[in-house]
């Protein structure tokens, strides 16, 4: 039986791929190596996996539907991992076709495979913090309501818990999003706010900082978000009280951390003061966002125990021996 994971490549699959294959699983890794960022960051984690016991990779579009068809071939896949998307919230801005193909339509593609195989266990896919918009109630629980979009990113997240639901009333099989709030660490992505800041410190530049500082987020040491998306994985839900197999769950680290203090950890563990460029807010950006975690607690045990005080510093011994600075 083998595990079908998309977003091999990107920052969570990578992470979550040497989890599977460490305590035994066998894993078919989908990616499609886009160059949104630097192809060669995920190249680099790719090298991490390949040739490991149980892993096999395809270099594939998801929103291709018989390149992902003949990918999958005849394996005996019963549970699937869909994490590739078009990732970013800005850029969605200038590339909105991006954030259509593979969120809307890739996730379409995966369902459909899904839907055809002779015993799908379980379904697993990536939603988005992004998803709450607008509201202004926190904690954000996955009971809000969530409408109100403020990005296109967010908007296509949004789709894709709807189709999942529609889905999952149809055709019966299992589904679980998850809702990633914030997630830094090792191997992370650099179009995010701390690789960003850890690069420009670096380089002895100026760091953008949005709504004057006035920000923020609930940090998710990557460590946690895997384990709770094994914890998931192993744990298809039962039907829900409209009989639906399907449920959406917050994975985050439960405790909003000011910007201007992951900027202070990160000043202190590489040694250098920020020059600080203090802007307003941009555009289909949020204030603040903050994870109620009590549903995936409650259910699977879920408790994340890394505070930014050892994650940062985690990210920055990683960054310094992968770019050797």
């Amino acid at each position: 039986m083998a595990i079908l994971l998309t977003g091999a490549a990107g920052f969570i699959g990578f992470h979550v791929a040497q989890v599977l294959l460490a305590r035994g699983e066998e894993v078919i890794g989908l990616d499609n190596l886009n160059d949104y960022y630097d192809p060669a960051l995920k190249r680099a984690r790719l090298e991490q996996l390949r040739g490991r016991n149980g892993f096999t990779f395809f270099e594939v579009d998801i929103a291709e539907p018989e390149a992902v068809k003949a990918a999958v071939g005849n394996a005996d896949v019963r549970r699937i991992i869909h994490l590739a998307a078009q990732a970013g919230v800005r850029h969605s801005l200038v590339n909105p076709y991006a954030y259509i193909r593979a969120n809307v339509m890739g996730h379409t593609v995966m369902l459909e495979l899904a839907r055809h195989l002779p015993n799908c266990e379980h379904f697993v896919y990536a939603s988005s913090s992004s998803v709450y918009g607008g509201n202004t109630k926190l904690p954000f629980a996955v009971e809000d309501r969530v409408d109100s979009p403020v990005s296109l990113y967010a908007a296509t997240k949004k789709a894709d818990e709807l189709i999942s639901h529609a889905y999952a009333h149809l055709f019966g099989f299992p589904q679980t999003g998850l809702r990633f709030f914030t997630v830094y660490g090792p191997w992370g992505r650099p179009d995010m706010a701390l690789y960003i800041f850890t690069k420009a410190i670096f380089e002895g530049k100026p760091i953008q900082v949005f709504n004057h500082g006035d920000m923020q987020r609930d940090f998710t040491y990557i460590d946690d978000i895997v384990d709770g998306v094994i914890r998931v994985l192993d744990n298809p839900p039962p039907p829900n009280e409209a009989g639906r197999p399907y449920r959406l769950y917050n994975i985050g680290n439960n405790k909003p951390e000011a910007l201007l203090r992951m900027i202070e950890i990160l000043e202190q563990t590489i040694g250098r003061k920020a020059e600080k460029q203090l802007l307003p807010m941009q555009d289909g950006d949020v204030k603040a966002t903050y994870a109620d975690i009590s549903a995936i607690s409650r259910d699977l045990g879920f408790a994340p125990t890394t505070p930014i005080e050892i994650g940062i510093p985690r990210f920055v011994e990683w960054y310094r021996r992968y770019h050797k600075v």
